[in-house]
């Protein structure tokens, strides 16, 4: 949430706006954060951003391409923001917010190049605002990418207190014979599964509602030994990056699909051509923890589970399959998962 590089608040002077700040606004406020963070966004920027904090419009720009294709993504952290506001734990959030775009910029056989974040609000915290930056910055430095703007918007009455919405935007940058095409998939592929670090951004609306948490949050505090932590902590563990590990292997790769909300059953589809499936072999990958804790406290079906969440595989990775156990063994936590078939029926991923 960066009140925002790239973006001005309106303009303060002083006490200049006391009835707009009754009604809600503090552009003060605004502009006294955005101040602070200019020089944690600054430590992503590279000689290709063009513009520093306040203008209008970020800068960015991009050369050494032959015939260069953007590659861009849209995401945000969902009720996952409700559990970081419980808990009063937000840096984790920025993390997700910047990870959960790159990674589907990736998935295209892109590098990502700039990331731009969204926030609405109810009232402005500068505390809270100054962790998700911290968090998003962490983010883009490992993923080589420079937050260059952003917008936070306050909007009393349509945020109760505590409530935001936490939005990011990514684009990425590969050249045109080098995106990954899942027209290149053939039956009898391979599938290589990357370890999930839990929940990532998706399912928090049914995890709420299994531990009634939006009435008591106070299973959130309890520890679990299944876990080996609070059931809070565990939710809050932020959403994995993939880009250093696609980065490694894109030569060896046809297509690859981001386990995002949906689950496996509807991602997997997205990444294999008409025609064919993903056969699973539910045994081949350990499931963490939190996935069993879950599922036995709401009484869900296997089917459900696997409609909603990663259950434990973030990105699958479809391979030719002498590429396969060298590709599974490279990445820790990598394994082969299942194979590419025919589809028959409707379905298009069996367990």
């Amino acid at each position: 949430m960066a009140p925002a590089p790239g973006e001005s608040p309106e303009p303060s002077h002083g006490e200049s706006a006391p009835a707009y700040r009754d009604s809600g606004v503090d552009v003060d406020a605004s502009a006294s954060v955005k101040s602070r963070i200019a020089d944690l966004v600054s430590r992503t920027h590279g000689p290709r951003v063009l513009g520093g904090v306040g203008g209008f419009g970020a800068l960015y720009g991009l050369s050494g391409y032959r015939d260069p294709v953007l590659v861009s993504s849209t995401d945000g952290v969902g009720t996952k923001s409700k559990i970081a506001a419980a808990l009063g734990r937000y840096e984790g959030l920025g993390e997700d917010v910047v990870n959960a775009c790159v990674n589907d910029v990736i998935v295209c056989g892109a590098t990502p190049a700039y990331f731009l974040d969204y926030i609405g609000v109810g009232e402005l915290d500068a505390a809270v605002v100054e962790d998700l930056l911290s968090g998003m910055v962490r983010a883009c430095e490992a993923a080589g990418c420079a937050l260059i703007g952003g917008e936070t918007a306050q909007m009393p009455g349509v945020y109760s207190e505590g409530d935001f919405d936490l939005v990011g935007f990514a684009v990425g940058v590969v050249e045109r014979d080098e995106l990954f095409d899942r027209a290149n998939v053939e039956i009898g592929d391979v599938l290589v599964g990357l370890p999930s670090s839990g929940l990532h951004t998706n399912g928090y609306s049914l995890v709420r509602r299994v531990f009634g948490l939006d009435d008591d949050p106070s299973p959130l505090h309890a520890h679990r030994s299944e876990l080996g932590r609070t059931l809070g902590e565990e939710l809050l563990e932020p959403h994995r990056s993939y880009v250093s590990a696609v980065q490694q292997m894109k030569g060896s790769v046809k297509s690859i699909a981001h386990v995002t909300g949906g689950g496996l059953i509807e991602n997997l589809p997205r990444a294999l051509p008409d025609g064919t499936a993903a056969s699973l072999d539910r045994g081949a990958w350990d499931v963490p923890p939190i996935f069993d804790v879950i599922q036995a406290a709401g009484e869900i079906a296997d089917e459900e589970m696997f409609h909603v969440f990663n259950m434990g595989l973030g990105l699958v990775l479809v391979c030719d399959g002498a590429k396969a156990n060298a590709l599974a063994s490279g990445i820790p936590g990598a394994a082969v998962v299942g194979e590419v078939t025919a589809a028959t029926g409707q379905s298009r991923v069996t367990l």
